[in-house]
């Protein structure tokens, strides 16, 4: 039977949202809530404090932080820590660290990801359609804000090999202090883009890589302080979705989106799998319709260990309003309900894991923070 979304909060979205900005997002940690979103001038993290003792129950921003973007947000990806003083931000050919006041505290130089000679400064190539449309990495802080993981198509500029016309994608990690480099390997990957996913865990960090066509290869990496171990799981086709709060769990969906399973951290053995097919079709769809199928999007998360949010939103927009679902993950993985809102909402649910989501409004100006109502 459906179930009832209950209210949590209602956050403004930092910058009137537009085609030139990022969509808002939160992200959860033991320490704090955060309400990132990147214009092209700039990146506004805020702090959003608990309500009371109900970690679940947030009230409005009560510190805001404006990080000064050195390039549109077209052009790559940020990451925050946690603490909310410093931003990472990945480019077409550097990573670079900004502080709260603004100032640069680091930054390291890498191959081009448009596949061209290196540049000195970003004003070089914006109008340029290669890098426009270039591939792309990313980077993440560790959970305690003291590492930045960072995807990049090597090798670094102050390599010696740098100019022997060979590149490779690497996996750095990197201390978040000073910018140097603790650990590399190469991903073996062909990225159009990637994601970087912390763990509760500060030594354990997941990249999810986006190749387009031809597949999506997922790594998970542990640095112990001396040597960084990366693992391969799901045979270069999961998406990572999210980690479940204990950090011992994932959620993955096929590259063709027809599969979930969580996943073991340790060693990536699947614990449970759910298709696809056992979701309800549509009720505007077609019975008739051979082609009316039903597939997971590629967002979603978890709500606590057991319990993860999923939509269908891109497989159902075709016959009207896209929806969302609950899955159980404690035993065989089943869809327990679908999820019914008080008000429209749009795009797919983001797990927070504290027994909360988020929704975007359909204006695409606030975020919606949402628990399960209590049933009656």
């Amino acid at each position: 039977m459906p179930q009832r979304a209950q209210p949590v909060a209602t956050l403004a979205a930092p910058h009137a949202f537009s085609r030139a900005d990022d969509a808002p997002y939160l992200t959860y940690s033991a320490t704090s809530r955060l309400l990132v979103q990147w214009g092209d001038a700039e990146l506004v993290v805020q702090e959003i404090e608990p309500s009371g003792s109900d970690r679940a129950s947030v009230r409005a921003s009560i510190r805001e932080v404006r990080f000064p973007a050195p390039w549109p947000r077209r052009f790559g990806q940020s990451a925050v820590s946690p603490a909310g003083d410093l931003a990472v931000f990945t480019g077409g050919h550097v990573l670079r660290a900004v502080d709260a006041a603004g100032n640069v505290r680091w930054e390291l130089r890498h191959r081009c990801w448009a596949g061209c000679a290196e540049h000195s400064a970003f004003e070089e190539y914006p109008a340029d359609r290669a890098h426009r449309y270039a591939n792309s990495g990313s980077a993440g802080f560790s959970a305690d804000g003291k590492l930045v993981w960072a995807h990049i198509l090597g090798p670094l500029v102050t390599d010696r090999r740098v100019g022997d016309g060979g590149s490779a994608e690497e996996w750095l990690v990197i201390d978040a202090a000073d910018g140097s480099v603790l650990a590399r390997t190469e991903t073996d990957t062909a990225a159009a883009g990637s994601f970087h996913f912390t763990s509760p865990y500060p030594d354990q960090m997941g990249l999810s890589v986006g190749e387009g066509q031809d597949g999506s290869p997922l790594r998970w990496g542990r640095w112990d302080g001396s040597r960084l171990v990366v693992d391969r799981l799901g045979d270069e086709d999961r998406v990572l979705l999210s980690v479940s709060p204990s950090g011992d769990r994932l959620l993955t969906v096929t590259h063709d989106q027809d599969t979930l399973a969580v996943h073991r951290v340790d060693g990536g053995t699947v614990e449970t799998e759910l298709d696809a097919d056992t979701v309800p079709r549509h009720p505007e769809a077609d019975p008739e319709d051979d082609e009316a199928g039903v597939y997971f999007d590629y967002e979603g998360g978890f709500i606590d260990e057991n319990l993860a949010v999923v939509g269908t939103v891109e497989s159902d927009e075709e016959f009207g309003k896209g929806r969302h679902w609950l899955v159980d993950t404690a035993g065989p993985a089943r869809v327990a309900d679908e999820l019914v809102y008080p008000h429209p909402v749009s795009g797919p649910p983001r797990g927070l894991g504290d027994g909360t989501w988020y929704t975007h409004a359909a204006a695409g100006n606030a975020l919606h923070v949402w628990a399960l109502r209590d049933q009656d």
